[in-house]
């Protein structure tokens, strides 16, 4: 071949617009590259993640829990028992720090007969409270005591007008105010009548009672 024809085969090399070979491993490397860093990213969103979700969980656990309800306040007692007077105090007249002295009435008691000895300055009573009382009771026809919260030295603390008691007592002593001292004379059928069988004073009776409280 002369150098005329090699001169012209070189050139139609050079300018047959022949594209270049593909690309070869540091083509394949880079694209291995590329998804190993996407993979390593999707792994770190997760991981994040879950250290947000341990976090709030974390966080929700150091809440207080609720306070339990109050407990409930304990019934009232039903039945009558001593006990000295609570809560908010009427003021009561010295002579009420005073055993009273009680006498014999005259003659019979035909109805049930209320006597103001002391006059109170609290609340009347009403039916369904709770009282607190000092008493003293004696038979009527002869003076004699039979009974007194006095000898124990507590006071007496009883429902009143809830049929707990001797109707002479259920009547006499509501709408008494508060403080008050005040003499019941109760005959034998507001009382434990004429033959009673369980040891209790027959007849008519008198009582003399102190009301400290009631509530």
């Amino acid at each position: 071949m002369s150098d005329k024809e090699l001169d012209e085969t070189m050139t139609d090399q050079l300018t047959s617009g022949a594209r270049p070979a593909p690309a070869g491993p540091p083509a394949d490397r880079r694209r291995r590259g590329q998804a190993i860093a996407g993979a390593l990213a999707g792994v770190a969103v997760i991981l994040l993640l879950v250290v947000v979700f341990v976090i709030v969980q974390s966080g929700g656990d150091d809440t207080p829990a609720a306070a339990p309800p109050p407990a409930t306040a304990p019934a009232q007692q039903a039945e009558p028992s001593p006990a000295a007077p609570s809560g908010p105090q009427t003021q009561l007249d010295p002579k009420l720090q005073e055993k009273p002295v009680v006498k014999a009435g005259s003659g019979t008691v035909g109805k049930l007969k209320v006597t103001s000895l002391v006059a109170g300055q609290g609340p009347k009573v009403r039916a369904g409270q709770q009282i607190t009382v000092n008493y003293v009771g004696v038979t009527y026809a002869d003076g004699k005591e039979f009974d007194a919260s006095w000898n124990s030295g507590q006071p007496f603390q009883t429902v009143i007008g809830a049929g707990q008691l001797i109707p002479g007592w259920d009547q006499g002593l509501v709408g008494v105010p508060v403080g008050s001292r005040v003499q019941l004379d109760i005959p034998a059928d507001l009382a434990y009548g004429e033959n009673p069988t369980g040891g209790q004073p027959p007849g008519d009776l008198r009582f003399v009672v102190d009301i400290l409280q009631a509530a």
